[in-house]
């Protein structure tokens, strides 16, 4: 017998891998791939799978919430499949009591050719979780059996999952950067010096409509990483850099496991559109000690309020120290309050952030 497989995961590489993988062998089909749980919703509803090959962080609604949902309505057999499932870790056990019957950690560098030299695990995965009966599915079939055919796309609702009661932890780490004088030059040493490894950076630099993009562009000429200015909706993820319009604010808000943008139009704060704190506080809100927050140069105080939230909230704080600062105004303010837990040469911030 063929096992009809389903992979929801939102990075296409692991899509386009697995399904290669998987489909090599003679006993296993992969019937359909979704970037996300609301999208498997609709597909799975149409043709059911017999086992679910699935990632955790994922845009929308995340891997732990979906597998319980499953579980609750019709209990399938799923493998998770992710980066955040380090053996041991309180997610997995997390994800093996909401009923997954096999884990896959995956690395977060190397992905390609740690699917393809694992092709025999995975599959035996697979067919081991197809041998399985989850906790359940007596239960659920009764069910059917009394209540006629029910639709999961019933049961279990679409809408964007907001209270991230069910995704508490990411992989995902953000670099949140003010600053105001000064800071084109000072931005482009750290910039410069960061690989497309480091973390997802988000910046707000006090600068007028319509330079930032031109601002952007350079960066982006001279940085291993990516730069862009950033619009509602960009993902915050490794090796790029997300600088706030000229004249609107940014945010920093989760979807599901991660983290992405929002730009919006709004009332001066601190005397500035954009402002950094009104982009630390929102870090502080979401991101907690998955965050590192930077203050350096320039003039008054904004910024100074929302480094010390972060620093609440557990993230690390860093202040650029008056030596090297072209105005030692937003830096010290923040240093006043408490706010940063390390004062630090602008030569040394991009080595304290990257890793």
């Amino acid at each position: 017998m063929t096992i009809k497989v389903m992979i929801v995961d939102d990075s296409a590489v692991v899509r386009q891998v697995l399904s290669a993988i998987l489909n090599k062998a003679s006993d296993i089909d992969v019937i359909d791939v979704a970037f996300d749980p609301v999208f498997a919703i609709d597909k799975m509803n149409r043709h059911w799978p017999d086992v679910i090959v699935l990632d955790i962080e994922m845009p929308r609604m995340d891997g732990i919430t979906f597998l319980r949902k499953i579980m609750q309505e019709r209990p399938t057999p799923v493998v998770i499949c992710s980066s955040l499932a380090e053996q041991g870790a309180e997610l997995t056990m997390n994800a093996m009591a909401a009923g997954a019957v096999e884990v896959i950690t995956k690395p977060q560098l190397g992905l390609k050719d740690f699917l393809q030299s694992g092709e025999r695990q995975i599959q035996a995965s697979v067919r081991a979780a197809a041998a399985a009966r989850p906790r359940g599915a007596v239960a659920a079939r009764a069910k059917e059996s009394a209540q006629g055919d029910t639709s999961v796309m019933a049961a279990l609702p679409v809408s964007v999952v907001t209270d991230l009661a069910g995704m508490a932890h990411t992989t995902d780490r953000i670099i949140a950067i003010g600053t105001s004088t000064g800071g084109v030059q000072a931005l482009e040493e750290v910039l410069a010096n960061l690989p497309r490894t480091c973390p997802g950076v988000v910046v707000v630099q006090h600068m007028p409509e319509k330079f930032t993009a031109a601002f952007a562009k350079r960066l982006n000429d001279v940085c291993a990483v990516e730069v862009m200015e950033a619009d509602s909706g960009d993902r915050i993820i490794p090796g790029r850099v997300l600088i706030a319009p000229g004249g609107q604010h940014m945010e920093v808000q989760r979807s599901g496991a991660q983290y992405i943008t929002k730009v919006f139009p709004g009332p001066a704060v601190n005397r500035h559109c954009p402002s950094v704190d009104v982009l630390f506080r929102s870090v502080a809100k979401v991101a907690k000690k998955n965050a590192s927050g930077v203050i350096m140069t320039g003039m008054g105080d904004d910024g100074a309020a929302g480094l010390l939230e972060m620093r609440r909230a557990g993230a690390k704080t860093f202040a650029q120290n008056e030596s090297s600062c072209v105005v030692f105004g937003m830096p010290k303010e923040a240093i006043k309050l408490g706010a940063a837990e390390q004062v630090v040469e602008l030569s040394d911030i991009a080595g304290l952030i990257k890793s």
